[in-house]
Formats: C-alpha cells, structure tokens, sequence
C-alpha cells in the first residue's frame, strides 16, 4: 500500500520522513497532483497536514468527495476537529509530529481497515455517548440488528469498558465478550470500537 504525503509545506514532508524513516511514499504538495498521483495507484493511504491543507480536506468533506484513506495530522490536535473529521470518513486523527512507534501503529491499524485515534481523543468519543444519549433511531438500530445480550454489551462499550471489564459486569467470560464484539461489528458493519460510536452518534 502507497503512503502518500500531502502537504503544501516542504518542511513537514521533509520532516515526515525524516522521523519516520520513509522510503516507499509520494509526495504531494497541491491537489492538482495528489489527483495525478492517485490515478495511478490501486491502494494508497494519504497522509494529510491539517495545517496546511485544511481548506482541501474540508472542500472534499462538503462536496462529499473524500478520497479513501485519509489521515490528518494537527501540530495541535484538537478533540473537536477530530469528532468531525471521524464523523465524516477521516481514517485517523492525531499529532503530526507523533514518535514513530504511534505512527507504525496508525499505519497498521488504516491498513487493516480500522479507524485510530489517540487516547484522548478515543476516550472523549467513548465518554460522549451513553445509552440515555442515543436517539431513537440509533436505540432502534441496535434493538433490530442485535440480540438483548449484544445490546448490553453495546451499551458497556460505550461507557468504555474493556473486554475484561464487561465480561466482569455481565458474569461471562472475556471469551465470550470477544464474540459478541465480532457479532456484533458483523451485524452493524463496521470494523473497531470507534466506528460503533460514530455510528450510533
């Protein structure tokens, strides 16, 4: 898979790089030849500086073009730019100058089709939902897609509870928890904890 930096600024890519020690990756520095690069392309991640190339991203969000695979850096992320970049089809969010351990990470969670953010960012999005906060048509989706059983567990991960956790509060095993999780991203169609809270936001 491509990793494709864009950013309107040589120094950050320079400094992607750098950090990251990059050897397979295309740079980018105007939209004009992002679209050029991603002709050609079959599979590819862009890596986006929310810095310097916010306009684009937020152009490609209002105009609901959004290419696949985009992750946006912030020298300062924010919790409030993260929800809405997540909420429409961001793959990650987070600290542009990261250490390279977070940012392999990042890298191989977008790969495997999963949404990453940082902790902050993830216990926020966990904390801002509960059951009481659903809506109804959110409350509806999960009474007619999901058993009472996978209901609870739902209503456990958004209070942010780990498998452990909800196996602890519900008398089961972690075994057991970890298939209703599957069964549960299965039947909603997603892929990791994060998707669910967008979902049901």
């Amino acid at each position: 898979m491509q990793i494709v930096f864009f950013s309107s600024s040589f120094d950050t890519i320079d400094e992607w790089k750098l950090r990251h020690n990059a050897e397979v990756y295309a740079s980018c520095y105007d939209v004009d030849s992002l679209i050029s690069e991603l002709k050609n392309l079959h599979s590819y991640i862009i890596i986006a500086d929310y810095d310097s190339v916010a306009t684009d991203i937020n152009h490609w969000i209002s105009s609901n073009t959004l290419p696949q695979n985009v992750i946006v850096l912030e020298r300062a992320p924010e919790i409030t730019t993260g929800k809405m970049l997540l909420s429409h089809g961001v793959k990650a969010y987070g600290n542009s100058r990261m250490l390279t351990n977070h940012y392999m990470q990042m890298i191989e969670v977008v790969k495997n089709g999963n949404i990453w953010t940082y902790p902050a960012l993830t216990a926020k999005l966990v904390k801002s939902k509960s059951r009481d906060s659903l809506n109804e048509d959110a409350k509806k989706l999960l009474e007619n897609r999901l058993s009472k059983k996978e209901q609870e567990v739902v209503y456990l991960i958004l209070e942010g509870l780990t498998n452990d956790a909800i196996a602890s509060r519900l008398e089961i095993t972690t075994r057991t928890v970890k298939a209703h999780v599957s069964a549960i991203f299965s039947k909603l169609h997603i892929n990791d904890r994060v998707s669910l809270i967008l979902l049901l936001k």
